[in-house]
């Protein structure tokens, strides 16, 4: 992919802002992964506490597909670790943005994929299986839906109503 610059993207879409078509997330989100720009198309999640959905989600093929995971903001145990990390990138998985925390944050750092989260946590989650998939989640400041495009770098996180040109 090409090098994606949010700041221009805010830029030359006036008109998208304006109207709410394109969005800025709050920036509240630490850089993690070796891919520091990433986009795709949204598969949303909303977990709480739980990341069994995570990774059934993770174990299909992503191609170049960002995973929204709304985890609540909980910064009580991590969502993503490792192990996702290696799987989101073997999987075409272009990038994963959590409300809430990752850990083995050295592992993750190796992976080829992009990741955007609250913070670490060392604590694991529970492995109930409880969420909801392709479902409206709200983090950040903003609606994100199934299906929108995330556009993320150095400067922040985008979500537009559809694809932009690079």
């Amino acid at each position: 992919m090409a090098a994606f610059a949010t700041a221009e993207a805010c830029d030359s879409n006036a008109e998208l802002i304006s109207n709410g078509d394109l969005r800025a997330l709050h920036p509240i989100f630490k850089i993690y992964g070796q891919r520091r720009c990433f986009s795709g198309p949204i598969v949303t999640l909303k977990v709480f506490e739980d990341n069994v959905l995570v990774r059934n989600l993770l174990e299909t093929k992503g191609e170049g597909g960002v995973l929204v995971i709304d985890g609540g903001g909980s910064m009580r145990c991590a969502l993503v670790g490792g192990n996702l990390g290696q799987l989101a990138q073997n999987n075409g998985w272009a990038g994963i943005v959590v409300n809430g925390c990752v850990r083995d944050v050295d592992e993750i750092n190796d992976c080829d994929v992009g990741v955007r989260a609250l913070g670490s946590n060392p604590l694991k989650s529970s492995k109930k299986g409880h969420g909801e998939k392709n479902v409206p989640v709200y983090i950040g400041g903003t609606l994100i839906r199934d299906g929108e495009w995330l556009y993320a770098d150095s400067d922040g996180v985008l979500i537009s109503k559809t694809e932009l040109s690079v």
